[in-house]
């Protein structure tokens, strides 16, 4: 049964994989979300560049960004690349919360799930994947953020569509795991995509969890 794969896939990738130190910890959700706009098609080493540049410039805070020039942002976080799009998205975000949410998404994060996504989802430029971040590091909501490695993993796995969209992959996820797991699914998905599940040459015959995987022709095996 694919849910018996499912779990026994993911006690193989604990086993085998880390999780960060930090995960034990809720993370400020304004910082989450400003990490998690600027790390947008960025490497994990420029967004975190990137933003200890914008913290030494700037105040992590709703009203300080809403009243620092665009500008300014987009030059200190200019490493992540995007930069100019990547600062109005911050911008706008900065203003909205601080002139319509005083300054605290609580408010946001304290709606059932799919209230708080869509409200997080009409902030411009946040897409679901920034609101679930948001929504699973800072607030426990379960949901499962899907980024190109989860997406990647997760259909080479057999578990979502080969086709599916942003949406049914991520239903896909919780349908196969139980909200307990979704941290761990989320951030293992990363690392074992990152890792040995590569884009371009994935690493068959180093992969932990290659006696289970309908895609495991793929790669560098003999």
């Amino acid at each position: 049964m694919t849910e018996q794969r499912a779990a026994t896939i993911l006690k193989i990738l604990k086993q085998t994989l880390a999780l960060p130190s930090w995960t034990k910890q809720k993370r400020d959700p304004f910082e989450t979300l400003i990490v998690t706009i600027i790390s947008q098609n960025t490497a994990d080493r420029n967004t975190d560049r990137a933003f200890e540049s914008l913290s030494k410039h700037f105040e992590i805070t709703p009203e300080a960004l809403a009243k620092t020039k665009k500008g300014e942002i987009q030059e200190a976080i200019k490493v992540a690349g995007l930069c100019r799009g990547k600062a109005e998205t911050i911008k706008q975000a900065a203003r909205t919360i601080h002139e319509k949410y005083q300054d605290s998404l609580k408010s946001i994060l304290s709606l059932p799930l799919e209230e708080a996504r869509k409200t997080l989802m009409q902030f411009p430029g946040v897409g679901p994947k920034t609101a679930d971040v948001v929504l699973l590091f800072s607030a426990g909501k379960p949901t499962i953020p899907v980024d190109t490695h989860v997406n990647r993993v997760s259909k080479r796995l057999g578990f979502a569509p080969e086709k599916g969209d942003y949406e049914s992959v991520r239903f896909s996820l919780q349908t196969l795991y139980p909200p307990t797991e979704y941290l761990a699914v989320h951030l293992l998905f990363i690392a074992h995509g990152r890792k040995t599940c590569k884009a371009l040459r994935p690493l068959c015959k180093q992969c932990p969890v290659y006696e289970f995987c309908p895609s495991n022709w793929l790669g560098d095996k003999p």
